[in-house]
């Protein structure tokens, strides 16, 4: 028999099903939660047969606060742990000229995942135990000028998970949050990234694995990451708004 479920949020994504595939390693049911769920059923059949563990697909749109509540009714159990991996990442420069992109990365990163978090925390809450994990990003730790669109609702993200953490202790319930930095998945493909600064979407789901199971608050995938933020948070104002970065 599987244990308890994990819900995935956003389980398309490299990220989402990178982390649905540890837990379900680990025995967990999986709930995969996407938009288009009918389209991905060669990998839900895939990762039932892999894992030997029940997986089941999950019609869900980030977007629509309405749908909320109906989609958590819809569940065949509430899950133990949810991950959410949900978000977008348009172009800076594009999104500055249009606002209906801004928009997107804005509600995709920060008003959709508060939202249903939000309502999954209530039921966890009533019911004395489970783990959310949010994954956020060092964009949002401080604004700058190459994502700072991105990086504002990332850092919404970031205090929103921190208030639900503080408001949740003593509860039963836990609140993680998870700093990727830079991960080589379809998002950003094409990128120039540092290969010291990057990971790939298995290193996440280890992370988000272990620090489920040692009751983390806040990781930084990479811990390089936490220095190069704290360096990058250090920069005084006058010097910081002349870089590029």
């Amino acid at each position: 028999m599987s244990k308890e479920a994990v819900l995935i949020l956003g389980a398309r994504s490299d990220i989402g099903f990178a982390v649905a595939r540890r837990f379900a390693q680990a025995g967990h049911a999986i709930q995969l939660a996407l938009r288009d769920a009918q389209g991905f059923e060669d990998h839900r059949r895939d990762l039932e047969l892999r894992s030997n563990v029940g997986v089941t697909l999950h019609e869900f749109d980030v977007l629509d606060s309405a749908g909320i509540e109906p989609f958590l009714d819809s569940l065949p159990e509430l899950p133990i742990v949810v991950v959410c991996a949900v978000g977008t990442m348009n172009e800076q420069g594009r999104s500055e000229q249009e606002p209906d992109l801004a928009s997107l990365d804005m509600r995709s990163n920060f008003e959709g995942p508060a939202l249903v978090l939000g309502a999954i925390a209530n039921r966890f809450e009533t019911r004395g135990r489970g783990t959310i994990v949010g994954i956020s990003s060092v964009a949002g730790d401080r604004g700058r000028a190459t994502n700072y669109i991105y990086g504002a609702a990332k850092a919404g993200f970031s205090a929103f998970l921190s208030g639900l953490r503080n408001r949740l202790t003593g509860t039963g319930v836990h609140v993680i949050t998870v700093k990727p930095g830079f991960v080589a998945t379809r998002m950003t493909d094409g990128l120039d990234l540092p290969e010291k600064l990057t990971a790939a979407p298995s290193e996440l789901g280890e992370a988000i694995f272990s620090a489920v199971q040692k009751g983390r608050n806040v990781i930084y995938v990479r811990r390089v990451w936490w220095l190069v933020m704290t360096i990058i948070c250090a920069i005084p104002e006058a010097i910081f708004k002349k870089l590029r970065i």
